[in-house]
């Protein structure tokens, strides 16, 4: 064995010396850390796990073209790549944005031109034909959908991205594989190995014991967790669909399975991987069966095989869970800083939109307070919207702590964003409406929700510039907050609703197909020559808050925003202490123009500031300072 716990590597498997002496390395530097985190899931007798291990990872070593290899050293050198202010992503489905993979290496001007550095295509390994939950029923992780291209078409597309300083992030499913994926079918067929790949009982004896205490995650079209298959002969866990069966992380040949897919994909090019799905990965009877320790262990254990071939590659958790449970996804006690680089910050989105229905921020500064500290070394994806419904992922402690009923001010907020409350802006639909808990989740483009269909339709001009303006708020604050932001396609064009999703049999039983639009590209050609138009005024709006971005070292994601106590509700004022000064952002929320006591602010700041979004100088010494509806600044001390 090697001093790392691995039995030693074969000589002829790295005939270069250079190449053996960079692995052995690695090995040492993570290969404790790898196997203590197996064994804090699998007990301390690995058995043959190690050695069959290293096979993979010399493989995945040895396969690594020579432009990844020489990304690895950079990134090496350069640990915080994903933190620094000129990381902007953007995501999209490829067939939406451009056709086929061929067709989104087409666009690549565009993406480099709105200052994209990271860019998550939405799932597009090859699915289970028919109904696949948009793609996330993966039938086969080696290939692409046969209408988008081949796995050779990614590589090159990755390669194009890369040429541009772009990173390609992929969407990894974890918890489940489709019916359809040849594991599930060699279970069906009844091969013990692979029906130990997932969690198959003869009755309903545990599922129903499970049950007690499991929450439905569709419960209009996909009620329960447990779905009887004849021919596998037993009850097949299915938390999300009947189609997509649940695997057995218990068993570590699944996580060996998914080490090497990680490596493969990675040798295509996929420099983050969104780890799909990735709370509900251990099974513990009892509980919800989600965020239970193991799935730490097992993702500290990925990350860690990772690194050793390919440091390029960072992690992003796709754990949409309560603050208390999120941290655990980038690093708790002994984890900090060790499980995934990336969390999605779900909390932001939804506090954006529940200030904007109700002109005040006081819930979402207590939100924000309720977050301990991430470690340095991660960063947030923070967004408007993405590609799922809305939730309103509010707790009744934060809500008490505003001066808030929960359940009524979620009520509120489904009401207002589906247009059934008096005097609402927006223009949502309800996805997903749960009688039982009263939940209703929200459907809708940005634009829509932020009142500019409404307001067109209307032709109400001072209804569209409000419209206008609730869009680049929401915007300005993942831009200014500190992480990477993730513009989610047709955003920056303003798109609206897509009614015709209806119209799509496969589409039409999901309304969340309303906010998944084709990307206009006639209209995004134009929108330079039509400043004035409403696409073309958040356009320029958002190209100048990321150039702005680009240029504030202040914007670090090593570097947290905390709310500041806030004379008036309706403002939110966000600080960030970077060694170059200190930073604070004012987001007015509301329409009407607030007139703001300024000694809040000069106390932060001094007596002059700089504001960067328009380089004008502010005298904060006078007493009062008067912020125009939905107004931003991006307030620096003055040199």
């Amino acid at each position: 064995m090697s001093a790392s716990g691995f039995p030693a590597s074969p000589p002829a498997a790295f005939p270069d010396e250079r190449d053996a002496g960079t692995f052995a390395l690695r090995l040492e530097r993570y290969g404790d850390d790898l196997l203590a985190s197996l064994r804090a899931v699998y007990g301390n007798d690995l058995g043959d796990l190690p050695a069959r291990l290293l096979e993979v990872l010399v493989r995945g070593f040895r396969d690594r073209p020579a432009d990844l290899r020489r990304l690895d050293e950079a990134r090496l050198l350069r640990p915080d790549w994903l933190q620094g202010p000129e990381m902007v992503g953007y995501v999209a489905y490829a067939d939406r944005f451009a056709g086929t993979l061929a067709g989104v290496g087409g666009r690549l001007d565009y993406l480099e031109g709105l200052g994209v550095r990271y860019f998550h295509l939405m799932p597009l390994l090859k699915p289970r034909q028919g109904e696949n939950d948009g793609g996330y029923a993966v039938a086969d992780y080696r290939a692409v959908r046969p209408d988008l291209g081949t796995m050779d078409d990614l590589a090159e597309l990755a390669r194009g991205l890369r040429g541009r300083g772009i990173s390609l992030v992929l969407d990894l499913v974890l918890n489940h594989v489709a019916r359809e994926h040849e594991w599930a079918g060699r279970a069906r067929a009844g091969e013990e190995k692979y029906r130990a790949y997932f969690h198959i009982h003869p009755d309903r004896t545990l599922p129903d014991l499970y049950e007690r205490t499991l929450p439905e995650v569709f419960p209009d079209f996909a009620p329960g967790n447990f779905t009887w298959d004849p021919e596998a002969g037993g009850w097949v866990w299915t938390t999300f669909n009947a189609y997509q069966w649940d695997l057995n992380w218990g068993n570590p040949d699944v996580w060996l399975e998914f080490v090497d897919l990680i490596l493969f994909l990675a040798n295509q090019g996929v420099e983050v991987f969104r780890l799909d799905a990735i709370a509900f990965l251990w099974k513990r009877l009892g509980t919800a069966c989600q965020n239970e320790p193991e799935v730490h262990h097992l993702t500290r254990a990925l990350r860690a095989a990772a690194r050793i071939v390919a440091p390029a590659v960072a992690f992003k958790a796709e754990a949409i869970v309560a603050p208390a449970e999120l941290m655990g996804y980038l690093g708790r006690g002994a984890h900090h800083g060790r499980v995934s680089d990336m969390a999605y910050h779900n909390s932001l989105m939804v506090q954006l939109w529940s200030s904007l229905a109700s002109r005040d921020t006081r819930l979402f500064a207590e939100a924000l307070r309720a977050f301990p500290p991430k470690p340095t070394n991660t960063t947030w994806g923070v967004y408007v919207r993405c590609h799922d419904d809305i939730g309103w992922a509010i707790s009744d402690e934060d809500a008490a702590h505003a001066g808030l009923s929960g359940p009524a001010h979620r009520h509120f907020l489904s009401d207002f964003y589906s247009g059934e409350f008096p005097g609402s802006f927006a223009r949502g639909l309800v996805f997903q409406h749960n009688p039982q808990t009263g939940d209703r989740r929200i459907s809708g483009s940005a634009a829509s929700l932020a009142g500019l269909e409404a307001a067109l339709e209307a032709g109400d001009v001072g209804r569209v510039d409000d419209a206008v303006r609730r869009v680049l708020l929401l915007h300005a604050v993942i831009l200014g907050f500190g992480g990477v932001p993730l513009l989610y396609m047709g955003d920056e064009l303003a798109l609206l609703n897509d009614s015709g999703y209806a119209d799509v049999p496969e589409h039409a039983a999901d309304n969340r197909w309303v906010h998944r639009p084709r990307m206009d590209w006639e209209l995004a050609g134009r929108v330079g020559s039509e400043p004035d138009t409403p696409a073309g005024r958040v356009n320029a709006g958002l190209r100048h808050l990321i150039a702005t971005r680009r240029s504030l070292p202040h914007l670090h994601a090593s570097v947290e925003s905390w709310p500041m106590p806030s004379p008036d509700g309706r403002v939110l004022l966000l600080r960030r202490d970077h060694p170059l000064g200190v930073m604070v952002q004012v987001y007015n929320f509301s329409e009407a123009e607030v007139v703001l006591p300024a000694w809040e602010l000069r106390e932060a700041l001094g007596a002059e500031a700089v504001d960067a979004l328009t380089g004008s100088r502010l005298h904060l010494d006078r007493p009062t300072l008067r912020l125009e509806g939905y107004r931003t600044l991006w307030l620096t001390q003055a040199l």
